[in-house]
């Protein structure tokens, strides 16, 4: 039999709810009126940034954004036609398109970083005052896994 969730838990579970839904459309309206650019932009930006020689391959850009490859491809065009983003084929194999940051689109996410950190700020950390982070990372990477 399987044992009925305490209120603590069930609290939790209605509250993470909740988190997964309000927090990145939150962050992404300020984004997007602050900087004129969604979260969704701002994170392919970001996992280039962090890449070696800035530069991933599609499928690795959309995993590392949790998207599917069209709409990471659809984000990489609009970004790829702001200046931002380029796409290479893959010299040893031509079947693959990797996706390179460029200057300007360092520079756009330098840029957009301070409204972004303000807003996972405003929206989330700052709710967190108290709590055990690591500990907190630690469990959410478990369930993450």
């Amino acid at each position: 039999m399987m044992t009925p969730l305490s209120p603590d838990e069930e609290a939790v579970v209605r509250a993470l709810n909740r988190v997964i839904y309000v927090l990145p459309r939150a962050i992404d309206a300020d984004m997007v009126r602050e900087q004129g650019m969604p979260i969704s932009e701002y994170l392919c930006l970001m996992h280039l940034s962090e890449a070696p020689d800035r530069q991933l391959r599609m499928s690795e850009l959309a995993a590392a954004c949790e998207m599917s490859l069209s709409g990471v491809s659809r984000i990489v065009h609009k970004l790829e036609r702001a200046g931002f983003v380029r796409r290479v084929q893959y010299e040893q194999d031509g079947r693959w398109w990797h996706a390179v940051l460029t200057d300007a689109g360092l520079a756009r996410l330098e840029e957009a970083w301070p409204s972004n950190l303000g807003a996972v700020r405003r929206h989330f950390l700052d709710h967190l005052a108290g709590i055990d982070l690591k500990t907190l990372a630690a469990a959410l990477q478990r369930v993450a896994t």
